[in-house]
């Protein structure tokens, strides 16, 4: 799923944007991530977005960084994404898709009076997630699709092996990451991965751990 809108660099992104705070929930550049919308809050922060450009901000709360149950800390490193899917379903709830744009660094919550939470934030840190399917050759694809095969073989998980197999790097790194199984912190350090390479090498370690704790998983579906 494409954009109409062309993000060419942080300067093409607004310096404030509305932020999503979901524990678990990660958003990578290019990557589509689908949101059941239903807080009132969150519903007043996708009508605001619709009406400007669109761009919503995925962060997870930080549990052991302070803060309180109602406003948590939030993590420093986020991605934002554009809205490039809307619905109403008829009983007050939306459902959206979001496509991510590229990562960002938290620099201060805003004062605001809307409901929902917004930050000043930072892409110049993540310039090079503008390219898409940068540093795809430096990816150990043979190491991740071992990974992913242990993974289906332990969990009796089933996969679109066709779609693994013409998936590009990018997009397959980067899907696996965002639909895995792993914690918060585990979904942070994919994220904050300084890059594509690393952040396969670190898809592949949180396998194997996860892999040798659990040593079996229950049945799912990834595709």
């Amino acid at each position: 799923m494409g954009m109409n809108a062309v993000y060419r660099g942080p300067g093409d992104c607004p310096a404030v944007i509305p932020v999503f705070p979901l524990p678990g929930a990660l958003l990578l550049p290019r990557g589509q991530m689908p949101l059941n919308i239903f807080e009132p809050r969150y519903l007043a922060m996708v009508d605001d977005a619709l009406k400007a450009d669109r761009i919503i901000g995925m962060v997870q709360p930080d549990a052991d960084g302070g803060g309180s149950a109602t406003v948590p800390r939030l993590y420093r490193v986020g991605c934002a994404g554009r809205i490039t899917q809307f619905a109403e379903t008829g009983d007050g709830r939306y459902l959206i898709t979001l496509v991510g744009i590229a990562r960002f660094h938290v620099a201060e919550e805003m004062p605001t009076t809307t409901l929902y939470r917004q930050c000043r934030v930072d892409f110049e840190p993540f310039e090079a997630d503008f390219t898409a399917r940068a540093g795809e050759n430096e990816v150990d694809r043979a190491g991740v699709v071992k990974a992913l095969r242990d993974f289906v073989e332990a969990a009796h998980v089933r996969v679109d092996w066709q779609g693994i197999e013409e998936a590009p790097n990018e997009a397959l790194v980067n899907a696996l990451s965002m639909m895995s199984p792993f914690g918060v912190r585990e979904k942070q350090a994919l994220l904050e991965a300084p890059n594509l390479k690393k952040r396969a090498e670190v898809l592949i370690a949180l396998t194997e751990i996860e892999l040798a704790r659990s040593g079996s998983g229950s049945d799912s579906t990834m595709q």
